[in-house]
């Protein structure tokens, strides 16, 4: 190892007294056989040892850490020490012998007290917690010194121990040397007192263990009691920060409510059948609201139920005028206006039988190094990547997944008001993530040309087609078109980055959702997928980013904010928000709720500027009737988690059937002989069908070539049921659908399909 920098001071300060919590300076550490070893700033705070390249880099960098109440501190030489915990080992050299035993002593004092630390926070014994208040405010100023202190002392102790058995040992050598008389007189002098030293030690390391072991038989209970009264007043904070903005939410409600007692000479009667007074009805309207926080800070809800009388009696008065409609509307048993109820002469066929159920996902363990034999000589292109990280769908079908419920459109298009409308657009939009949350694997890469239809016209009104437009960059055109009273598009282009630890996947392109009758036009585009743990630990997905949702006719929006998770936060996993606002930016409705379970609007009756948040901003505090449920999740079926976790539709995606086009997912034969269990087969067949689509492509290039070379047009791939065309609300080139599919079905004629299977 290369000895550079040995002569150089190895600490910049005043090195602090054993049993300080902080010790600084300068080490050198090994770092490779090219560069040996390299000066760092080194520092030792709660236990932990962390080095910086530099004193400056304290305020931004750390280059390592190692945790010394698991490590292990060994010295090599005069002048080196070697710290190892876990797998890593620090090769660290001090310039002088001195300057080693003091880091040396400092990094024993540290460990000592991390492991008693350690084993303080781990003590689960049942001892009683104090009731008298006098006893724990006499305990907290001094427990922490106590302990720290009682920490050094011990430590100290065993330091003496080692250190007075090492000189012991040291001067019993020296005394076998051959010395002159003169010599070995003295020798046996300091031998002598050598040895009193150390029965004065031992003696006084016996009286500090009798202390310990006493003051350890009190420490705990101690403890315990000044962690009582730490959590005590943080919950005791908590408290007043949430009922002081209860207290200023309900005082301006009320000095801000344009009535405080009702005119009517009584109030109306409850479901329930009692009837209450004017002034009991005038004092609840204030205590029977909720409060919104405005979007741009994190949303805090504070939730009292509304009354029936006091909703219907608001409803008539001025603040209700908010929505655009009769204000009783979103009110009904089905919280929605009698006309997104009307299901009349909507009536259709029984429902098909379909299956429930697909064989049960196989145990194989995934082994490496056969992946890693195929990928040896090849290119990076040509790698197959197996099945095992897969499910039994193609990027197609997991798409035409957004229809599962569809229900919340057939209900939108029969709304009257658009912001009614609006709401359950963005309950739609929301719901497409439902899925997802359990659904770790990949669903399969779609051929070039390959398509699916979902034909549920007799059943619930609506055909789907989908289709593989491209295959560098890979995109998927979707059409669907409803009786009753919808049409939605879209094309997505996946963009995907990996960053370590996990990888992020970007939809691009914009999703488009027509009304028949009334001719609003909606427009949004989805949000960021996150696959967590892609190298070590359990995958887990999680949704982040804002979806703006517009409408194009009237120039209405919805604001919603997919919040990303955190350990630290408080708000509810996997969390919604969102505001529907009218063209002229005023709010109207409230959203809430979870991507994976549910969603909810409130109808605003009031808003108002509030206090500063966190970051500065005023607030704005909607004030809202009781919210209204929008979407719930359908349950999984039964034995789902064997099952790929699949929705009840999805198990059904990839059931065969009659008369779909010979380019359709579910003639695919890899992910056929996936679904029935056989993954080697399926392998083989994998690799088989992506080595047949490089070929076509080839084949392509080399027609572009000649071509080219003769002066003559090539017009390249061409899709077959989508063309490009220029969207005039987005302004981008997209692919839509031409027609033709569902007429070529009828006369069963696929002879136009390619043959890509």
């Amino acid at each position: 190892m290369s000895e550079q920098g040995k002569g150089s001071a190895s600490a910049s300060t005043a090195a602090p007294a054993p049993g300080s919590d902080t010790y600084k300076g300068w080490l050198f550490k090994w770092t490779n056989y090219l560069k040996g070893y390299q000066r760092r700033w080194f520092v030792l705070s709660n236990g932990l040892l962390s080095y910086y390249r530099t004193q400056a880099e304290m305020a931004h960098t750390c280059r390592g850490t190692i945790n010394l109440a698991t490590a292990h501190i060994d010295t090599e030489d005069a002048c080196n020490i070697v710290l190892s915990s876990g797998g890593r080992t620090y090769h660290l050299k001090a310039s002088t012998e001195v300057e080693r035993q003091r880091w040396v002593t400092a990094l024993e004092l540290a460990k000592a007290k991390a492991i008693r630390m350690m084993n303080d926070q781990s003590d689960d014994s049942g001892d009683e917690e104090p009731t008298s208040q006098s006893d724990r405010s006499e305990i907290q100023g001094t427990l922490k010194i106590l302990v720290s202190k009682l920490d050094d002392l011990s430590t100290c102790n065993d330091l003496i121990a080692k250190h007075g058995a090492a000189l012991q040992r040291s001067l019993s050598e020296l005394e076998g040397l051959k010395v002159p008389l003169e010599g070995g007189e003295k020798i046996k002098a300091v031998n002598e007192r050598a040895t009193l030293f150390r029965i004065t030690s031992n003696a006084m390391i016996n009286a500090c263990r009798d202390f310990l072991d006493l003051a350890e038989t009190h420490s705990r209970r101690l403890q315990r009691a000044l962690q009582y009264e730490r959590e005590q007043r943080t919950h005791l904070e908590e408290t007043i920060e949430q009922l002081a903005k209860q207290h200023n939410s309900l005082e301006r409600a009320w000095r801000e409510a344009p009535t405080h007692a009702s005119s009517t000479p009584s109030a109306p009667t409850t479901s329930q059948g009692s009837e209450r007074v004017n002034k009991e009805d005038a004092s609840d309207e204030d205590e029977d609201t909720e409060y919104f926080d405005a979007m741009e800070d994190s949303p805090a809800f504070i939730t009292v139920t509304a009354s029936e009388s006091t909703q219907h009696r608001r409803s008539q008065s001025n603040l209700s005028g908010a929505s655009g409609c009769q204000a009783s509307d979103w009110n009904q048993d089905d919280h929605m206006s009698p006309s997104c109820n009307d299901v009349s002469g909507k009536g259709l066929l029984p429902r098909r039988q379909r299956r429930t159920y697909i064989p049960d996902k196989p145990n194989y363990s995934l082994n490496l190094w056969s992946i890693m034999k195929n990928c040896i000589g090849k290119e990076l292109s040509k790698i197959p990547m197996p099945v095992n990280f897969n499910e039994p769908l193609s990027m197609l079908q997991r798409l035409t997944e957004d229809l599962e419920y569809h229900e919340l459109l057939d209900k939108a298009a029969r709304c009257e008001s658009s912001l009614e409308q609006m709401c359950l657009v963005a309950a739609f939009s929301v719901s497409s993530y439902s899925t997802t949350v359990h659904r770790t694997a990949k669903p399969f890469n779609p051929l070039l040309g390959e398509t699916y239809e979902l034909d549920r016209l007799e059943e619930f009104g609506y055909r789907s087609l989908c289709e593989q437009v491209s295959h560098h960059p890979p995109a998927a055109a979707h059409h669907v078109i409803s009786q009753r009273g919808w049409t939605l598009w879209q094309e997505i282009t996946i963009a995907s980055k990996f960053r370590g630890k996990y990888l992020s996947i970007m939809p691009l392109g914009a999703i488009h959702l027509q009304f028949h009758s009334s001719g609003n036009h909606y427009v949004w585009r989805k949000v960021t997928s996150t696959v967590h743990n892609i190298i070590v630990g359990k995958l887990w997905i999680d949704q982040s980013g804002d979806i703006e949702i517009v409408n194009n006719r009237t120039k209405e929006t919805c604001q919603l904010k997919f919040s990303p998770y955190s350990y630290f936060s408080r708000d509810v996993p996997r969390k919604v928000t969102g505001v529907v606002a009218d063209s002229g930016g005023q709010a109207h409705y409230i959203l809430s709720g979870t991507w994976d379970d549910k969603m909810e609007s409130a109808k605003i009756i009031q808003s108002s500027r509030g206090g500063s948040g966190s970051e500065g901003k005023q607030k704005t505090v909607y004030q809202t009737l009781s919210p209204k449920l929008l979407w719930k999740k359908y349950p999984l079926p039964e034995n789902a988690e064997n099952m790929y976790h699949f929705s009840a539709l999805a198990l059904t995606l990839n059931e065969p059937e009659d008369g779909v086009a010979l380019t359709d997912s579910r003639l695919r034969p890899d992910q056929r002989l996936m679904e029935e269990g056989r993954w080697d087969e399926a392998n083989s067949e994998k690799q088989r069908l992506e080595e047949k689509q490089r070929a076509a492509r080839r084949r392509r290039d080399a027609e572009a070539t000649d071509a080219l070379d003769e002066g003559r047009d090539y017009e390249g791939y061409q899709s077959l049921w989508f063309h490009q065309r220029r969207d005039p609300v987005t302004g981008e080139t997209n692919f839509v659908y031409k027609g033709g599919y569902w007429e070529s079905k009828e006369r069963e004629d696929w002879s136009m399909c390619p043959d890509i299977f």
